[in-house]
């Protein structure tokens, strides 16, 4: 079983789309392993803590200390400039972060632990229509 699905960002952060996965697989019931794609080279896949927003604004806070904008003095070496300068650091942080998952599916239901979720990481500045590839293959 195969469908898509679209998130729309509006900048840099987290943005979970646990339910709407969840809604889709309910529909399949059955086993197996869940795939999820990314389908660009400035944004991640990440399953994180959905508790506390405090998790997801230091997990930003990092990447972004970590890799800082192409306009930062640390960043001078970066020759990649022409889309902007948060474009070659978000290629960064997609290289250093998941664009794929897997994740085991039981009865319809993906095994994520208590606290977790499923999100679109934007790296990017501007707003963005992000496309997710997911596959159920059956076990």
């Amino acid at each position: 079983m195969q469908t898509g699905f679209t998130v729309d960002t509006a900048g840099p952060g987290l943005y979970e789309i646990t339910p709407r996965i969840a809604r889709w697989l309910s529909g399949q019931g059955g086993d197996g392993v869940l795939t999820l794609f990314v389908r660009h080279t400035s944004c991640s896949l990440l399953v994180q803590e959905n508790a506390d927003s405090d998790v997801q604004a230091d997990l930003r806070a990092f990447f972004d200390r970590l890799v800082p904008p192409a306009d930062d003095a640390r960043m001078h070496y970066l020759r990649h400039r022409a889309e902007g300068p948060d474009d070659m650091p978000a290629h960064i942080k997609a290289a250093m972060m998941p664009v794929s998952l897997s994740i085991p599916v039981d009865a319809g239901r993906m095994c994520l632990g208590t606290w977790q979720g499923v999100y679109v990481v934007e790296h990017r500045a501007a707003p963005h229509t992000r496309r997710i590839a997911a596959h159920l293959a059956r076990g």
